[in-house]
């Protein structure tokens, strides 16, 4: 985006996280120009090419809606706008999409995402937009699940909506720099993918019924009971896990309705979860995972556990001869700079994980002043599903990485990108074949 334009000169939301080829849904948008477009780019790899242009709709009227509206309860912000536009998405392939809002007069464009879900994942490597996380970090207004007014935990807000348009990267949220290089990768090698969101996952018990691996993508660390469950439940029935992240399934979160519609609110209140009325009405508490009253920690789910913010450190190698680093070239102890970050996870012998593990890369790091090390690991479980998890945050950002060490990519190289990108293709090309353990990949 060349123009993104004065603060709230464009700005928009979608009327729903996601929606099957041909559903309709609303586009709230506010701006102060006399008119504005929607162009709808499918984002993913043609031919080099990042996005492709899927619809453009006609001028429409703009109008300046209404300022957020606070809740006081629990400190979240909402736009109580009026719909702009409903929008058909009749021939529109299934999907991650950036809806490109632009002025009239050209000096101002944001972007609204959207997924155009699939609705079966049989046989496909199944990728998981991570919303809740995209707007557990969402400032727009003023608030998110940090910090508020003050800019300290205690004007931070409880639940969040997705009532609201993204503050982050022109209204792109996370997607364009923690999901959007997987997808390119992936499309890119022609691997069968289908395309949701951690709501369709928690809504959907069998949604991912047959899917031969399902993909965690850079950071997706706010999980509702119900989409952990159903993850669980596949990897248990021999779909592989792919966590490309860390600090996944951290937090524990639950979702309700607004006025817009289903789960368009996200609810953490965290080490405040007492005074939170659906868990005094008996609903599981929504902190972290890992603790009481509700203890589940994440290595549950992948074998490691998030252990600490900010790192910044090199990653390490430590089975070279791993099949999941085929044609990289590596050696015991080669190290890849800055690939560890910002967040990372490692194992801890205090939690089990849920098969049996191989580490693949051991860093040390130091995280405010404490030494410890980070770890990718490789798991087979009985039902012959693998897991992979990376234990690094950067992950993904890495396979963007090419040329000389720039530092609006944490300074990765091409060295770095090249590594990433070759363990990730030999990782989704093996994981589209089915459980990676009977095929000859067990840990």
């Amino acid at each position: 985006m060349k123009r993104p334009g004065a603060a709230h000169a464009v700005e928009g939301f979608a009327g729903r996280t996601s929606v099957l080829p041909g559903e309709p849904f609303d586009l709230f948008v506010s701006t102060r120009s006399a008119s504005y477009t929607v162009s709808a780019y499918r984002m993913g790899w043609y031919a080099g090419a990042r996005a492709r242009l899927v619809w453009r709709s006609a001028p429409l009227p703009g109008i300046t809606q209404a300022p957020p509206v606070v809740e006081q309860s629990t400190r979240m912000v909402r736009a109580d706008w009026r719909p702009s536009v409903r929008v058909e998405t009749t021939g529109w392939p299934e999907g991650c999409y950036l809806l490109r809002l632009d002025t009239a007069d050209g000096r101002a464009q944001r972007f609204v995402p959207l997924t155009i879900r699939s609705r079966r994942t049989a046989g496909r490597l199944v990728v998981v937009n991570a919303v809740a996380t995209w707007q557990a970090y969402n400032r727009w207004g003023g608030a998110d699940l940090y910090r508020g007014g003050t800019g300290k935990n205690d004007s931070r807000s409880l639940a969040v909506s997705f009532d609201r348009p993204y503050a982050a990267r022109n209204g792109a949220g996370q997607f364009l720099f923690f999901e959007a290089p997987l997808v390119a990768l992936a499309e890119r090698i022609g691997l069968p993918l289908a395309y949701v969101t951690g709501v369709d996952v928690a809504r959907e018990p069998g949604l991912l019924h047959g899917a031969s691996g399902v993909i965690s993508l850079g950071h997706d660390e706010y999980w509702s009971p119900q989409q952990r469950l159903h993850v669980m439940r596949a990897r248990d029935r021999g779909s592989n896990l792919a966590v490309l992240g860390a600090n996944c399934c951290y937090r524990r979160i639950r979702f309700e309705p607004s006025p817009v519609g289903p789960d368009r609110t996200v609810v953490c209140f965290k080490e405040d979860y007492a005074a939170d009325p659906g868990y005094r009405s008996g609903l599981p508490p929504t902190n972290d995972f890992r603790r009481a009253p509700l203890p589940q920690p994440e290595s549950e789910l992948h074998g490691l556990m998030y252990d600490g913010y900010p790192v910044d450190a090199p990653y390490v190698v430590a089975a070279p001869s791993h099949w999941l680093l085929a044609g990289t070239g590596a050696r015991y102890g080669d190290a890849f700079a800055h690939l560890v970050g910002v967040e990372y996870d490692r194992l801890n012998p205090a939690f089990a994980a849920p098969g049996q593990v191989e580490v693949i890369a051991r860093s040390p790091v130091v995280c405010k002043g404490r030494r410890a090390q980070a770890e990718s690991v490789h798991l087979t479980l009985p039902s012959g599903a693998g897991v992979f998890a990376t234990g690094t945050m950067r992950w993904v950002e890495a396979l963007d990485a090419t040329g000389s060490a720039d530092k609006t990519n944490h300074g990765m190289d091409g060295r770095t990108g090249a590594f990433t990108r070759t363990v990730t293709e030999n990782l989704l090309r093996a994981f589209s074949q089915g459980p990676a353990g009977p095929t000859g990949r067990p840990a």
